[in-house]
């Protein structure tokens, strides 16, 4: 990704956060509304207001201003029960991960995620340690804390939510996604864009960061499928290729 080609992807005014998983792409923005990507144009996605959606294997789900965990199913988002959480990423290998207002970490493991009904309480198991942001993929899992600090964990396992163990990763970061196919993209607090080189089977964490320079700060970074989704501090989408 030394070099990518960017063009404005639909837009949609006041885009908030976007989200890439599983051939979708779902974004909210600042009014709270929620949008799926259809050829070239946004459509609604369900009724329900959300300030972070997230799409992958478990499906798409949200959370709405108050914390509440939605899952969409049928046509609309329906409300989960059993934990309020600020972010959560649906990335996994089926399982979902998210954090709380006062940055623990929990995990809903793939049999929990995919069974839910509407009605119900679902248990979610508590991960050690507190993130701000945490992101699954398929070699892993990254968060950033509250002071910024990057970690890393091998696995956390789909089926129970077993986890290996963090470790710390060089550099600073305030939001960390993982795509699909195991890439890492990093946003700082300056909305600079940096991609993690160097992630193998053997060397998981990677070796180093790279930045992917742009002239206007982001605030939102997402990848699938060989496309790079950002969402510019001033709103405005943009998609890139390698």
């Amino acid at each position: 990704t030394d070099c990518l080609t960017c063009k404005a992807a639909p837009q949609q005014l006041s885009a908030a956060q976007v989200d890439a998983g599983h051939g979708i792409v779902v974004m909210t923005d600042i009014l709270y509304n929620s949008f799926f990507l259809t050829g070239s144009s946004w459509s609604k996605l369900g009724s329900v207001p959300l300030k972070h959606v997230s799409v992958g294997p478990a499906g798409i789900w949200g959370v709405n201003k108050d914390d509440k965990v939605h899952k969409f199913s049928g046509g609309d988002f329906f409300p989960v029960l059993g934990l309020e959480l600020k972010q959560l990423d649906a990335g996994g290998q089926g399982h979902v991960v998210g954090v709380t207002d006062t940055d623990k970490i929990y995990c809903l493991n793939a049999d929990r995620a995919f069974s839910i009904q509407k009605e119900g309480i679902l248990t979610w198991d508590q991960l050690q340690g507190r993130l701000r942001y945490f992101s699954c993929g398929p070699n892993g899992c990254w968060g950033v804390n509250s002071i910024q600090h990057i970690y890393f964990t091998v696995k956390v396992l789909p089926n129970t939510c077993e986890i290996s163990g963090f470790i710390r990763i060089n550099g600073l970061g305030v939001k960390i996604e993982v795509g699909t196919d195991g890439r890492v993209f990093i946003l700082n607090q300056s909305g600079q864009l940096y991609e993690r080189a160097g992630i193998s089977d053997k060397v998981p964490q990677g070796t180093e960061w790279k930045e992917i320079a742009f002239q206007e700060p982001l605030k939102h970074a997402s990848y699938d499928l060989g496309h790079l989704w950002l969402v510019t501090k001033c709103g405005v989408i943009l998609e890139c290729t390698d």
